[in-house]
């Protein structure tokens, strides 16, 4: 599991996508979709405790982890150069 990623690093990332989003289009919009899954998950708690659909919480969990899940698996293929990663926080 990866740590966790604090705000000011969450908004590194985006913003090194945003300046470089003529180079790397798919990159910005695929950081853009993980961004909405991390949003939709934070949000679906609420209906998902107050409509009582259990079977919602393990997707907005899922969701609220995507950040993490992303950034780790693009530093372990940094890691084993598979993939260049200039926007990795650490």
């Amino acid at each position: 599991m990866t740590p966790h990623l604090s705000i000011s690093e969450l908004q590194h990332i985006r913003l090194w996508h945003v300046a470089h989003r003529a180079e790397h289009p798919l990159e910005y919009h695929l950081w853009d979709s993980v961004l909405t899954l991390w949003m939709m998950g934070w949000i679906g708690w609420l209906p998902t405790w107050t409509l009582d659909v259990p079977w919602a919480s393990p997707l907005c969990l899922l969701c609220m982890m995507t950040p993490n899940l992303y950034v780790g698996w693009r530093a372990r293929a940094h890691a084993a150069q598979r993939l260049k990663c200039d926007w990795l926080p650490r």
